[in-house]
Parts: structure tokens; C-alpha cells; sequence
């Protein structure tokens, strides 16, 4: 094995308190939309790109208003979590900065252009990670963004860590094994290994 690819959200951080201060902002403003989110809607969208969030949250809007509410949403969700950050798992960087010794590191996330940047800019964790890919500047699956990071930087034998079945689906569309991060947000049955922690990685790799 050369590499780790890591989703993020519920693998390397929570950052949900976050998000919803942010989405709530927004969403305050809308006389369409009653009520504010909760953090349990939210976890019910980990591992889902925008779109499907979109129609998930916000089922009562046309598909123009779901787009538009989102984007203002994800934009305004970038400043804060650049501003305030997530919850980081227990020692996360620790483990990131031994792993990075041994393999390459990167991150492949269904999140918006500039959350991996903000994260990065408020955990100042970039250093440990060579690459990353979100369908935010793609536009592409999540098992499409990592076959975009295997080729784009040469690996012969990367990993995919994650905590939902979509990323379990987008590990075996592009043909590499899979660590489950049972700690996380989603429920996955089957897998090549399982971490109880952040820190098991340690005890794997």
C-alpha cells in the first residue's frame, strides 16, 4: 500500500454545529422554508452531494429554489467553518502526522468548491495531505473524484477511508479497499476493515 485517501466529514471531524449556525443563517431569511434544521436532519445527509441534499432538506421548493437556497447556503457555510472550524476527532492530527511518514495522504470529500480549503485554513492541517478532490470543482461522483486523485498523482495501492455507504460504493467503483470509520455517521455492512477510533489507524498501518 503507497496511499490513505480520507473522506472527511465523520472520519477525520464533525464539523455539524458548524454547518447548521451557518444554514440557519440562511434560512431564516426564507419565508418559504418553516422552521429551522436540526443536527439530526443533517446527519441524515452525510455522504450525500448537493443535490440530493438539496431535495432532502428542502422537498417542498422547486428544483431552482433547492439550488438557489443551497448555494446560498454552502457559501455562507464556507465562512464559518473557516472561521470556526469543526470538531476534530480525538488525536487526529497526531495520527495524520505519523501516517504521513509512511504514505502518501489525501482527501476525497461530497462537499462544495472551498470546504476542504477552509477546513484546512482553520485545523492547519494541509500540510499532511498532498491532494484533494470534491465534486464541488468537478462535478463527478465521489468514486469518480478518487480515480481522478489515483491518476493524478501516480498511486499504485491506495485505501479509501470512510463512514457511509456511499463511500463504501465509490471505494469499489474504483477497485480499492475499504476501511469503515464505524465511529462515524452511517452504517455499513460490509467492508475490508473496520476502525472502532481515528487512532486504530495507527494499529493498521
Amino acid at each position: 500500500m503507497d496511499s490513505i485517501i480520507f473522506d472527511l466529514d465523520g472520519t477525520i471531524w464533525d464539523s455539524i454545529d458548524t454547518v447548521l449556525s451557518a444554514w440557519n443563517s440562511v434560512i431564516r431569511k426564507n419565508n418559504q422554508i418553516k422552521g429551522e434544521l436540526t443536527r439530526k436532519d443533517f446527519e441524515g445527509t452525510m455522504g450525500l452531494q448537493m443535490n440530493e441534499i438539496s431535495r432532502k432538506l428542502f422537498p417542498t421548493l422547486s428544483y431552482k429554489e433547492q439550488q438557489q437556497l443551497v448555494k446560498n447556503c454552502a457559501e455562507l457555510e464556507n465562512c464559518f467553518i473557516e472561521k470556526h472550524g469543526g470538531v476534530l476527532y480525538p488525536n487526529v492530527e497526531n495520527v495524520l502526522s505519523e501516517l504521513s511518514k509512511k504514505y502518501k495522504l489525501y482527501i476525497v470529500s461530497n462537499c462544495q468548491d472551498g470546504y476542504i480549503e477552509a477546513f484546512y485554513k482553520y485545523h492547519k492541517l494541509e500540510k499532511y495531505f498532498l491532494d484533494f478532490e470534491n465534486p464541488g470543482r468537478t462535478s463527478l461522483s465521489k468514486g469518480e473524484n478518487i480515480n481522478l486523485i489515483i491518476d493524478r498523482n501516480n498511486l499504485s495501492n491506495p485505501v479509501y477511508i470512510g463512514d457511509t455507504e456511499g463511500d463504501l460504493e465509490a471505494a469499489r467503483f474504483a477497485k480499492i479497499p475499504f476501511i469503515y470509520a464505524k465511529y462515524g455517521f452511517g452504517q455499513v455492512n460490509h467492508y475490508d476493515r473496520a476502525i472502532e477510533s481515528f487512532e486504530d489507524l495507527l494499529s493498521i498501518f
